[in-house]
């Protein structure tokens, strides 16, 4: 089963069961993959790994927004960024812990032969590619520069 017939299913059940920030944030993925789907040279289906990749840029979306928010000390759009966060990320795979990610990363680097901070572009590549869906970019990229420095 497809994600957005997931989507379509939960939303059915989030109408039922009155639950507004399930089916505001529900609506939010429906109408990304929509867009993905009816963008100029897009095909008719998306694969499971472009629907990871929507998901995740809406989390993102939303993790930003909440840091604007939370510095311009308005708690009541912030409460509704987080609220939206927790529904979006029931619908991506489980993230990996900095404990799981270091030995990944690490054996990455030795696999690249990367020495040094320069050489965080080679390692960012990779990892990027084979993390893809189980941590941010964000994340990533610190236990990169983390284990390059040492």
């Amino acid at each position: 089963m497809s994600l957005e017939q997931i989507i379509n299913e939960d939303i059915k059940k989030a109408m039922l069961a009155k639950e507004e920030v399930a089916l505001r944030s529900l609506r939010a993925i429906k109408a990304a993959i929509l867009l993905a789907k009816t963008a100029e040279g897009a095909k008719d289906s998306l694969s499971a790994d472009d629907e990871i990749k929507l998901v995740q840029k809406l989390v993102k979306q939303r993790k930003d927004s909440l840091e604007i928010f939370e510095k311009q000390n308005r708690p009541d759009l912030a409460q509704k960024e987080r609220e939206e966060i927790e529904v979006l990320e029931r619908y991506l795979p489980a993230q990996l812990t900095m404990e799981e990610l270091k030995p990944i990363i690490a054996d990455l680097i030795t696999k690249t032969g990367a020495s040094g901070p320069a050489d965080m572009g080679k390692v960012m590549g990779l990892a990027s590619k084979e993390l893809a869906g189980k941590a941010d970019g964000k994340t990533i990229a610190a236990m990169v520069k983390e284990l390059l420095a040492q």
